[in-house]
């Protein structure tokens, strides 16, 4: 992920296109293939150009198979015709002798079969870095032990660990690239790694870094991954691997931006991830709908032709797998929101996305003009993109002070193909406060050889139903619009507000008309059909393709007004068949071929009349289930058990199982400033929470009276130490620090003089840090015994518990991100079929008192109603800034995390299929008190959403559930 503006660099490469002619922007292949090419313009797929817009979202964030088509058919219904999907190393290699692609969410080959169904191209980034916030930026945990050596580098030890990995995953796509038949038509190499040069600017090779990139390309290329090579830079500085700037090695095929080569974002932020002290709800309010109209279509005024919205669907940071700043949230602000549901910044995003899919001139454009000289108002900025075959042009209009809240009327100069023009020509446009409109002249009506001469309204969509084009136009309720249309000579209203002017020109018919909430429907005798609405009833239009092809040409659609979505549709004979979701009673009219006679909607048929104008009118009856109903019929969380959750902290504490925590040496890069090595790293253990019991005696006259420690865990990571069962303090952690350190007095606690005494430390850890920070240790980078003198005194020995099984793969579904070293955890309490019938009975709602931990669990039976997409969530409340650690246990997946000391997150989404919705769930909640105040939580279960919907959420999702097991060689 980055953040960067780029509006300067695009600006210059944009205006150099405008005084080159278009033969001197060459067209570039790999030389392996000419099924993917690029130019200055735009890429093209098989010789077409296209507007290629992608959304990113990674599945190993909704880990759920049966899933992931839903968040592809909402992309897809939003116009997008791209997915962009980073794979993650470590979530693939739990250790060092295993690669998982098979079990559950790792195999992630179905996502590629579904895009190809669906008509989506797929940008692949498999790292070996992703970055992608997620724990260690994708890199294994047991790479990042020094025994590697420098990662990213082409140190021959990471280089064998690396294309272990990478020749599977080669082989594995291999069969989806575009050049034999599958959706994937780019690969990029690395992510993020700007360091080809020492010097940017006196371009100064860095030979490490080239012979890195250039291993990663002739490797890959060796493995048969023939589609162009991409690059993602962390900044615009770094201009590293673009063979515009240089030949020094390593350069990629497509490169972000780059002067003969399509501009391309590859990671156009739609939104960003809410740190551990964000504020509650993340960047919603500053990156809505508003946010989409005037970015999205900034990006159209700087010539962008390819854009990767980061990202489309978030998903969420279940169990460690993000690093160390990142709550557990990954909505991302996203369209898709991390509870599947969508909203106005869906359906702005779908304005967007719906125009530029019919937008076929915007393929090839130079940028020929940019000033406030446009507009007959100074205030207004407007950028001139023209098409150099067919003089179809794109005027995008602004505030030229984009904060402005003004209301603005105004009249645009535009050059057409019948020439100069003030439009409109009767009334004004209007533009409120940040917003902003891409207007257009000379535009074609699909394939038609019709063809609008202007336009003051913003086109949603065009569908060529052969006897007639229907174009949809939108503009703000309250506002005005005028359209030239070429050749026609007459105007008919069939529905909706009258025109407010019109006349007959050589040209065409130019027709004036207002915006209201109720539809307009303007019939013209060359058969267009213009389809008038305002801004939130084109929120409520879909135009579905009836073919899985990326390119979704105007005479394979139809438009359909009223759903909440459109899933997909198909024509067979004199039927259409649409799946979707709605709520409430909604009427719904669908614009087809006149050959369509019947609609089915989810395999339902709905009686359907045929309008004046030949479109079909029906009814879509309420839902019966609603967010109310189903609310009231879920069970209450009132029946829980609870058990002590740190019985580790006993001087009496068996731990003869423990891992001997007792190297000497380590390869860290960065040494332990006592021995033994306290780094879990050495012992196998790399997420979660971690338990370290260390043993010391009290005899002869250098008795200690205190102990150091100082611990790592990363930023907000928190610890406790126990002396002999006994409390001796807690550093609560915060955002400021990824170690913490105290000197812990036993003022309060009897030193045993006939045995040995153990200090328990829990320490919360918050996943690696990213880039060069995955080296970091997680542990005790200092344990001193601090004596009466005040001189240090060792330890006798150390042991360590971490997750159950280390990197053995013990679960190999959830893998071994998603569970620590609790107690709980490592027996497996909060996995269903653990029999929890000796325990106690508690409520987490009452909570303890104490500075030591408990779990509780519960089995929550669900029954929801079939034939509806509910989306889940469990609220988890807590006393402001207690000093506390809980986290959420949803059937052995750990599903939420709460810090209430500098953390705001309560509401965590849970997917379907982690969730039974017809049967037994389990959920367990560990409470780490860090004071002796204690702590308690309380917990409900949420209904965020109910759709009725084609979507079947009560598919067989026990596979992804794992069953309790004997684990007591863990305790």
């Amino acid at each position: 992920m980055k953040w960067t503006s780029l509006s300067h660099w695009l600006a210059a490469t944009s205006l150099l296109s405008s005084v080159h002619g278009q033969n001197e922007w060459p067209v570039h292949d790999n030389g392996l293939n000419e099924v993917v090419q690029w130019d200055h313009y735009s890429v093209l797929v098989n010789g077409q150009r296209f507007f290629f817009w992608t959304g990113e979202l990674h599945q190993w964030r909704i880990p759920v198979p049966e899933l992931w088509e839903d968040i592809l058919q909402k992309l897809k219904a939003a116009g997008f015709n791209g997915i962009a999907i980073y794979e993650h190393w470590g979530w693939h290699a739990p250790n060092n002798e295993t690669l998982d692609f098979t079990s559950g969410a790792h195999n992630f080959l179905p996502i590629f079969d579904l895009a190809k169904k669906i008509g989506l191209y797929v940008v692949y980034r498999p790292g070996p870095y992703s970055n992608a916030e997620s724990n260690g930026g994708g890199l294994p945990g047991w790479l990042t032990t020094g025994e590697y050596g420098a990662l990213r580098d082409p140190d021959p030890r990471y280089t064998a660990e690396w294309s272990r990995y990478w020749e599977q995953v080669a082989d594995l796509v291999k069969p989806h690239l575009v050049t034999n038949g599958g959706p994937v038509i780019m690969w990029q190499l690395e992510n993020e790694y700007g360091h080809q040069f020492l010097d940017p600017d006196l371009k100064t090779p860095n030979q490490s870094a080239i012979d890195y990139m250039e291993t990663l390309n002739d490797y890959t290329r060796g493995w048969g991954i023939d589609v162009p090579f991409t690059a993602n830079n962390p900044n615009m500085w770094t201009r590293a691997w673009s063979k515009d700037y240089s030949n020094v090695g390593g350069e990629v095929d497509m490169y972000d931006i780059s002067p003969t080569q399509p501009s391309f974002l590859m990671e156009f932020q739609g939104g960003a991830y809410n740190p551990w002290d964000g504020p509650a709800g993340g960047c919603l309010e500053n990156m809505d709908a508003t946010w989409v109209n005037l970015f999205f279509r900034h990006n159209i005024a700087q010539k962008v032709v390819a854009v990767n919205v980061y990202m489309a669907y978030g998903g969420t940071n279940w169990g460690n797998i993000a690093y160390p700043s990142v709550g557990t949230s990954y909505d991302y602000s996203a369209p898709v929101h991390e509870n599947r549901l969508i909203g106005d910044k869906y359906s702005e995003t779908k304005l967007f996305g719906l125009f530029m899919r019919v937008a076929r001139d915007y393929a090839k454009v130079n940028r020929v003009g940019l000033s406030t000289a446009y507009s007959t108002d100074p205030s207004i900025f407007t950028t001139e993109l023209r098409n150099p075959d067919t003089n179809g042009a794109f005027y995008v209009v602004r505030h030229d002070y984009s904060p402005s809240k003004e209301i603005t009327q105004f009249r645009l100069h535009v050059t057409t193909s019948i020439g100069n023009q003030t439009v409109p020509q009767h009334g004004n446009i209007t533009l409120n406060g940040t917003e902003s409109k891409i207007l257009v002249t000379d535009f074609p009506i699909g394939s038609s050889g019709k063809k609008l001469v202007y336009s003051t309204a913003e086109i949603l969509t065009i569908s060529d139903l052969h006897d007639r084009q229907v174009i949809v136009f939108w503009a703000p309720s309250g506002e005005t619009g005028e359209l030239l249309l070429k050749g026609a000579k007459e105007v008919e209203v069939k529905s909706g507000q009258d025109i407010t002017f019109q006349t007959s020109t050589p040209d065409g018919l130019v027709v004036a008309f207002n915006v209201g909430e109720t539809p307009g429907v303007l019939e013209f005798d060359n058969g267009v059909q213009a389809v008038i609405v305002d801004r939130q009833t084109a929120y409520r239009f879909w135009a579905p393709t009836l073919e899985s092809n990326p390119f979704a040409w105007e005479n394979q659609t139809v438009i359909v007004n009223g759903p909440d979505l459109i899933r997909d549709a198909k024509i067979e004979e004199d039927v259409l068949y649409l799946h979707g979701d709605w709520s409430i009673q909604r009427d719904v009219e669908i614009w087809a071929p006149s050959t369509v006679k019947k609609v089915h909607f989810n395999d339902k048929e709905i009686k359907v009349e045929e309008t004046n104008y030949n479109s079909l009118a029906g009814v879509l009856e309420e839902a019966e289930a609603t967010i109310e109903s189903v609310q009231a019929s879920l069970p209450g969380l009132t029946e829980w058990k609870v058990a002590d959750g740190l019985p580790e902290a006993a001087l009496d504490y068996d731990d003869s199982r423990w891992t001997d925590a007792d190297h000497m040496t380590t390869s860290h890069p960065v040494p332990p400033d006592t021995y033994p090595v306290l780094f879990a790293d050495e012992y196998g253990y790399q997420a979660g929470n971690l338990l370290w019991r260390g043993r010391f005696d009290a005899t002869g006259t250098e008795v200690p009276s205190a102990v150091y420690l100082r611990v790592i865990g990363g930023l907000g990571f928190g610890w406790s130490a126990y002396l002999n069962g006994n409390f001796l303090g807690a550093w609560q952690g915060g955002m400021k620090n990824k170690t913490g350190d105290l000197t812990l007095e036993f003022r309060n606690t009897t030193l045993h003089k006939d045995q040995e005494n153990v200090i328990l430390v829990i320490q919360d850890t918050m996943g690696k840090e990213q880039r060069e920070g995955a080296l970091d240790p997680r542990g005790i980078l200092n344990a001193t015994l601090i004596t009466a003198a005040g001189s240090p005194k060792n330890f006798t020995s150390w042991k360590i518990a971490g997750n159950a099984g280390g990197n053995h793969l013990l679960d190999p579904i959830k893998g071994t991100y998603n569970e620590g070293g609790l107690h709980a955890e490592r027996l497996g309490w909060h996995l269903p079929g653990f029999d929890d019938s000796n325990w106690e009975l508690g409520q987490p709602s009452d909570g303890f008192k104490g500075a030591t931990a408990r779990f509780y669990r519960t089995v929550v039976p669900l029954h929801l109603p079939k034939g509806y997409d509910i989306s889940l969530a469990f609220e988890l409340n807590h006393p402001t800034r207690a000093k506390l650690r809980a986290q959420l246990y949803v059937n052995g997946y750990q599903f939420g995390r709460i810090i209430p000391f500098f953390g705001n997150q309560i509401e965590f989404p849970v997917f379907p299929g982690i969730l039974d919705y017809d049967g037994d769930n389990t959920i367990g909640l560990s409470i780490w008190a860090l004071d002796e105040a204690g702590g308690a939580v309380d917990i409900q279960l949420k209904v965020l959403g109910v759709h009725r919907s084609s979507l079947d959420v009560f598919f067989d999702g026990e596979y992804l559930r794992p069953k309790w097991t004997d684990r007591s060689e863990y305790a």
